[in-house]
């Protein structure tokens, strides 16, 4: 009776990475739900526990709720949790206990990782897989120990050694989730140059991915010293829209009285860069979103779409696919054929991958924000910054997530669930199996532009 079913789930990888992933997410949202999982003075509903067990697997960070005032000590570490398994990969996090308990890992095991990791091939999955943990884990120590010593100059030691966890845990898996009270909690470390740039490294690194992450700190054991060209293009492309967001939002908001206008220019230059890094899928933030210039937030949203980079634990279209759209673009423009980054031509495959990816992104954040239009008393900026946000993992919000109805919480449950998973992933995993093509059709022609 159940043969079908099972083999339709296990004979794809992304199948299996897509019930295994909805599986995390409820059994989070029961743990969330249980009594002692929120303080007494709060009735916690099981959509809302949905909501956000989704939010934190999904390592996005928008919250019904502040996260320090409702969840009890068990429910923040039941939302911790969540965050870790949901940034790593629930599919890493399986392979560590089975590397722990010495089992041999399956090769369907190993192209779920693949496909879970974005890798092209299952050559180094495991391996990369060691590194991964490695590198999180070790960089969320490093992070508890700045983020601890910064805390104790407000609290005790033992507080102060658990928020620090608690954020770096967090930040780096690009969640948001914060346990100092508030959307705009980090307003009060608004002009702290520590808190700023430990908190904005912790985003970095967490959005590069952890494929460069290993380029990155195995660059001096290699013979040829040489990036890969994955590497390169993230550089690249992470550090230029850094660059580039942060002027633009000091140009906006440099004489809004609502967020910088009374600022010195260091303390305007800071929170714009901030503001820039934390829309990689960051999402804190140190300024009220809601009061940013339109223009501003406007230009967030075209951030958090773009996102975060392939195999890192942020969301939106990616930095590479966006690399490879501008230099798709420009090839046209100068009237060539091959499309080249770094000196290295790119396949069409992944040009065409590239343009499908971006179209199925549009088209999904079009709907949730149609929707949200319809079922939100909120303005179509307002609706199309959440349903973004949401898609992109990001967190950031402009106040609308802790007044949204029934339909639109279930509506942002869908667009972070798809952000996360990826839209060709939920593609594949849905869709039916197609072999290769037998015949191909006669070239036509169509007028373009």
């Amino acid at each position: 009776m159940f043969r079908k079913p099972i083999q339709w789930i296990v004979s794809s990888p992304p199948r299996i990475l897509l019930l295994g992933f909805g599986a995390t997410i409820l059994i989070g949202a029961w743990l969330l739900s249980l009594p002692f999982a929120s303080r007494d003075e709060y009735s916690i509903s099981f959509l809302d526990a949905l909501f956000t067990s989704t939010s934190a697997a999904c390592v996005t960070g928008l919250s019904l709720f502040d996260t320090g005032a409702v969840w009890t000590t068990y429910g923040q570490w039941v939302i911790l949790l969540l965050v870790q398994v949901g940034g790593i990969g629930f599919m890493t996090m399986a392979t560590l206990f089975a590397l722990i308990l010495r089992r041999r890992i399956s090769l369907k095991e190993r192209l779920i990782l693949q496909q879970s990791l974005n890798q092209g091939s299952i050559e180094g999955v495991v391996r990369l897989v060691r590194k991964v943990i490695l590198y999180a884990l070790a960089i969320e120590l490093a992070g508890t120990l700045l983020y601890t010593a910064r805390f104790m100059v407000d609290m005790n030691i033992g507080e102060a050694l658990y928020q620090g966890m608690f954020h770096s845990i967090s930040i780096f898996n690009n969640a948001g989730f914060n346990i100092v009270g508030g959307a705009d909690s980090f307003a009060m470390y608004s002009d702290d140059l520590y808190m700023n740039m430990v908190t904005a490294l912790l985003i970095i690194l967490g959005g590069f991915g952890f494929v460069v992450l290993a380029d990155l700190f195995d660059f001096k054991r290699r013979r040829n010293r040489k990036f890969s060209l994955h590497t390169k293009v993230v550089l690249t492309v992470s550090a230029s829209l850094i660059v580039f967001g942060t002027v633009v939002i000091f140009i906006f908001e440099y004489s809004n009285m609502h967020s910088t206008g009374g600022s010195s220019i260091w303390e305007k230059a800071l929170v714009a860069f901030f503001q820039s890094v934390t829309t990689r899928s960051g999402g804190v933030s140190t300024v009220d979103i809601s009061e940013l210039r339109q223009a501003t937030q406007f230009f967030m949203v075209i951030l958090m779409f773009i996102g975060a980079s392939p195999g890192s634990t942020g969301g939106g279209i990616k930095t590479t696919t966006f690399a490879v759209l501008v230099a798709a673009v420009l090839t046209m423009m100068r009237g060539k054929e091959d499309v080249v980054l770094f000196r290295l031509r790119l396949a069409q495959e992944r040009v065409y991958k590239a343009v499908t990816v971006t179209l199925f992104c549009i088209g999904i954040v079009m709907v949730g924000t149609m929707v949200l239009c319809t079922t939100e008393k909120a303005g179509f900026l307002t609706n199309m910054f959440e349903a973004t946000s949401a898609f992109g993992t990001v967190g950031l919000s402009m106040g609308l997530t802790s007044q949204l109805t029934v339909a639109g919480k279930i509506t942002i449950i869908c667009l972070m669930f798809i952000g996360r998973l990826g839209p060709l992933t939920l593609t594949y995993a849905l869709g039916p199996r197609t072999g290769r093509a037998l015949y191909r059709h006669a070239e036509g022609k169509i007028i373009i532009g």
